[in-house]
């Protein structure tokens, strides 16, 4: 369901994003691992028609994001690092606004809004102005607001950011459940949580993909042993600079 074929990126003369490629299908959950500044936002962020590619192409459910960018927001969730929010409307209003943006109306509207309130856990602070509510619940809004419409693609950019250990617990399993019928990428520079949810993932590094595919044949591959996302992904690191983690010598392989 989701397609990035050969996806350059750059900033000017920064080149942020170069020539990856991965796929995405329906019923799977894949973790995009990399250190802050790696390209993860980035491509998160081309695939949500929020930036255009340099070169390259990438696609949601057969539609392409820069020749049909409103037929592919109809069909993802996105919650962004950054969890945009109108900090003065309170929670319920907020999540009422969002899913009428995206054409909810009457007994369909107050249907998926039970359900996003229900899956995210939010009963108690829905009377609260978003301003007024924890960094954990912002993001749980955040979150309930990417799921308002119901989507088959969901673009999760560091959702565990700010949330508590018992909140991460609870966000693990709600990912599970929205799994079957979805394709959901999940960004994140925290390994051991791609590791705990994840069927697939994905290793960038300095806007490079290093890895793409099952934790434990990418380990086999590579002579590890067991299903180790963390050495893994310093092995590859190393393996790919030639010298160090800083990404300032040598050059990358590919997938």
């Amino acid at each position: 369901m989701i397609r990035v074929e050969t996806v350059t990126k750059y900033y000017g003369p920064l080149k942020a994003v170069e020539e990856v490629s991965f796929e995405v299908g329906r019923d799977q959950i894949v973790g995009f691992v990399g250190p802050n500044g790696a390209g993860k936002s980035t491509v998160l962020k081309m695939l949500a028609t929020y930036l255009l590619p340099t070169s390259g192409r990438l696609s949601v459910d057969g539609f392409d994001a820069v020749k049909r960018p409103l037929e592919v927001r109809r069909r993802i969730g996105y919650l962004p690092g950054d969890t945009p929010l109108y900090q003065d409307m309170r929670a319920d209003r907020f999540l009422a606004f969002i899913g009428k943006a995206h054409g909810l109306s009457g007994a369909g509207l107050s249907r998926r809004l039970e359900a996003a309130i229900e899956a995210c856990r939010l009963e108690e602070t829905l009377s609260k102005r978003i301003k007024e509510c924890s960094t954990g619940f912002r993001k749980r809004i955040g979150l309930a607001a990417s799921l308002i419409h119901d989507p088959e693609v969901l673009l999760l950019d560091e959702p565990t950011h700010g949330l508590d250990p018992l909140q991460v617990l609870a966000f693990r399993e709600l990912l599970r459940k929205l799994r079957p019928g979805r394709a959901i990428l999940l960004s994140s520079h925290v390994i051991s949580e791609v590791a705990a949810v994840s069927d697939g993932v994905l290793i960038i590094h300095n806007g490079r993909l290093l890895a793409d595919g099952k934790l434990a044949e990418l380990c086999q591959r590579e002579g590890l042993p067991g299903s180790d996302l963390e050495g893994l992904f310093v092995h590859l690191v190393r393996k790919g600079t030639g010298q160090n983690m800083d990404g300032n010598h040598g050059s990358h392989e590919g997938r």
